[in-house]
């Protein structure tokens, strides 16, 4: 793999030089590799909307860069434009956002955005949908006739239809019935892989970044306090409680064993937990 984004130094200050001045980044550096699925945790306020919106321009840094490619997105008027294609960002409840009179509409919205011709329009609207599992039928209807969950779909539908070469998702199974989370989440793994794609994915739920995610950001209070994988940041998971978060169900059973004087170390997977008692029963740790 090789890097497609790396941020170097980002800080972000709102309200300069008034009152309510606050520092939402401070000096925020780690890079991301092409075909990476990345996850970012961490409380309420401590950054990780702001951090998102600066990885497609959304966001002018204070201070720092956005590289993708190795280009400053903020070089020129043109790169930042097209950054904002290269990087598709998924907002929390994106379905709120649709508008248009059909489903086929609304996922068509961005490629004509991007100035692309009717054919190749139509070709990546009809791959979305059937990336998320719109059918045709479906692209007909008005998406107000859809179900939470199908609405969802076509909302990342219309950020996948540009071609997103990252997709960044702010908690994309948020509200949904266990049923149609898996879909949701199942699908994003699809687009990965069929395009790869860098995923960013930006979640509460310890259970989907602990099984679905390669590594993890960590932020807190504007910084970025860890960046590893996730069985190296959950073996931490005291320092994620005092933080404020939420670890793996797995997780907390296991340190819960450990308080009782049981030898075992922290897991973050089912895998991790099945042979880890497999090593107790035969008198062995799982270190």
């Amino acid at each position: 793999m090789s890097a497609i984004l790396e941020v170097k130094n980002l800080t972000h200050t709102y309200s300069v030089g008034t009152p309510f001045e606050h520092k939402a980044l401070d000096c925020v550096n780690f890079t991301v590799e092409r075909g990476e699925f990345l996850g970012i945790i961490g409380h309420t306020g401590s950054g990780k909307s702001t951090l998102m919106q600066h990885l497609n321009g959304l966001l002018k840094p204070t201070e720092g860069q956005i590289l993708l490619d190795g280009e400053d997105i903020w070089s020129d008027k043109k790169t930042t434009r097209q950054a904002r294609f290269r990087v598709g960002l998924v907002f929390q409840y994106p379905e709120y956002q649709l508008f248009e009179e059909t489903v086929y509409k609304d996922i068509a919205f961005g490629p004509k955005n991007m100035g692309l011709d009717a054919q190749e329009i139509d070709r990546r609207v009809r791959e979305a949908a059937g990336f998320v599992g719109i059918t045709d039928e479906q692209l007909q209807v008005s998406p107000f006739d859809l179900s939470g969950g199908q609405k969802r779909r076509v909302a990342i539908a219309g950020v996948i239809a540009m071609g997103p070469e990252i997709l960044i998702l702010d908690e994309p199974a948020a509200g949904l019935d266990p049923s149609s989370r898996a879909e949701i989440l199942a699908n994003i793994e699809a687009y990965r892989k069929a395009k790869n794609a860098t995923i960013m994915m930006v979640s509460h739920s310890m259970n989907d970044v602990a099984r679905l995610t390669e590594r993890l950001l960590v932020m807190n209070e504007s910084k970025l306090v860890m960046d590893d994988t996730p069985d190296h940041v959950f073996a931490r998971a005291q320092e994620l409680c005092d933080m404020g978060l939420d670890i793996p169900d797995v997780t907390r059973v296991f340190l819960r064993m450990q308080q009782m004087g049981l030898n075992v170390n922290p897991v973050y997977s089912i895998e991790q937990a099945v042979a880890a008692v497999q090593a107790l029963r035969e008198g062995k740790t799982n270190a």
